[in-house]
């Protein structure tokens, strides 16, 4: 490994710790020629998944894209990035469980919003009204009964 500081490609490793459930190790190096001391990841590289859009157009799975996508729905929202990164982690490990090439960016949304409803129920509401792309209240409020179940027999 290239050393940032000074370009040699000497070092060694000074300390090795699992990550990511086992799928990644971090590394700390130090550099053999000046000392200095730097972190390097290493994980496994999966087969490309496709994503499939609804345009039929095909783009790699992007874990930042997801990543986004939640922390946009958990704005503002008491939801620890810790939190999110379960999330984005427990989505990406099973689409690359269930799939080998492609999968359709539908399937993707529907991970999220599982994930989320269990988490945050505005956040849910949110990536939803995204998802599903509401075309007017009717259908935001039609989804937010869905989880306030018995909602109608209050107000009888």
């Amino acid at each position: 490994m290239r050393c940032p500081h000074c370009y040699c490609l000497e070092d060694k490793v000074v300390d090795s710790r699992i990550i990511k459930e086992g799928s990644g190790v971090r590394r700390r190096r130090e550099c053999l020629n000046c000392g200095h001391r730097f972190t390097t990841y290493e994980g496994v590289i999966t087969n490309e998944l496709k994503v499939v859009k609804k345009s039929s157009q095909r783009e790699d799975l992007d874990r930042e894209k997801i990543r986004d996508g939640i922390e946009k729905a958990c704005w503002k929202r008491p939801v620890n990035p810790v939190e999110i990164d379960r999330v984005v982690d427990g989505v990406v490990s099973s689409i690359e469980k269930d799939f080998d090439r492609e999968v359709d960016s539908m399937e993707i949304g529907s991970r999220v919003m599982k994930a989320l409803k269990g988490l945050d129920e505005v956040a849910y509401v949110r990536f939803a009204s995204v998802y599903r792309q509401f075309k007017d209240i009717e259908q935001f409020i039609d989804e937010i009964r869905t989880l306030v179940p018995n909602h109608n027999d209050k107000n009888k």
